[in-house]
């Protein structure tokens, strides 16, 4: 005979439950602790616990003397596929818009010529893009292009084909090199993502081949609260030494 699972596992479920069905939508309120003890008669310790694993686990977010909520859902990224933002917020049932910040014809920095194995002064294409999720940034993109492997990137209407969409079709992948990092928001990150200074960003930065050219190098920053990575791979994918 099967053991009966603990009272605070059961708690646990019952508040899954809610949740997956969608009874308690995203930024909705939880019952209180007081509400959750009167109702299964069980103990405040037993309500604590299953609540501080749901919030361990990003399920749920607790604020001192204002409750317990139903967290934000998260955009995901396949880290080892090569997505468009785009299709990731429109695939959450929301809507993508765009800001263009900076469009423009750059002679390279060093740090940013060695990126492309190419001279200090060489030109490259250099853009900055916010990306919007139902009106609220979720992605900023500044990337560098080669203008060998993308020669009209500074022609293309972003609002209707994004540098992602049009490097996809203009210069075909032959490698991709990824980098991912949490950053403390600076004061302009901060400002551009509307979040306070010193927030918790993700920050992925990758280099794409084409055609034996390094053809793009892009830094992409999101709010840690609202985007994370995940990825599978097999364990026969990999050689061990």
């Amino acid at each position: 005979m099967s053991e009966r699972p603990p009272q605070y596992l059961k708690l646990k479920r019952h508040i899954l439950r809610h949740i997956t069905n969608g009874d308690w939508p995203p930024l909705s309120r939880v019952p209180s602790e007081n509400e959750l003890v009167s109702k299964f008669g069980i103990s405040r310790m037993t309500v604590n616990r299953a609540m501080r694993e749901l919030a361990d686990a990003g399920i749920v977010t607790r604020a001192q003397g204002a409750g317990t909520f139903v967290a934000e859902r998260k955009a995901e990224s396949a880290m080892f596929e090569v997505r468009s933002i785009r299709d990731e917020i429109i695939s959450r049932g929301q809507k993508h818009t765009v800001e263009i910040l900076i469009r423009e014809l750059v002679s390279a920095r060093p740090v940013t010529a060695r990126q492309f194995a190419l001279p200090t002064g060489a030109k490259l294409y250099h853009s900055r893009l916010l990306h919007q999720a139902d009106d609220e940034p979720l992605q900023l993109e500044d990337r560098f292009v080669n203008p060998v492997c993308a020669p009209d990137y500074l022609e293309i209407d972003f609002y209707k084909e994004i540098p992602h969409q049009y490097l996809m079709r203009t210069a075909p992948l032959q490698r991709i090199e990824h980098a991912i990092e949490a950053e403390a928001a600076s004061k302009r990150l901060a400002r551009l993502l509307a979040v306070e200074p010193g927030s918790p960003l993700l920050t992925l930065t990758r280099r794409t081949w084409s055609h034996d050219h390094v053809a793009s190098y892009v830094r992409l920053s999101y709010p840690a609260g609202k985007f994370r990575f995940v990825g599978a791979f097999n364990a026969g994918d990999f050689k061990t030494s």
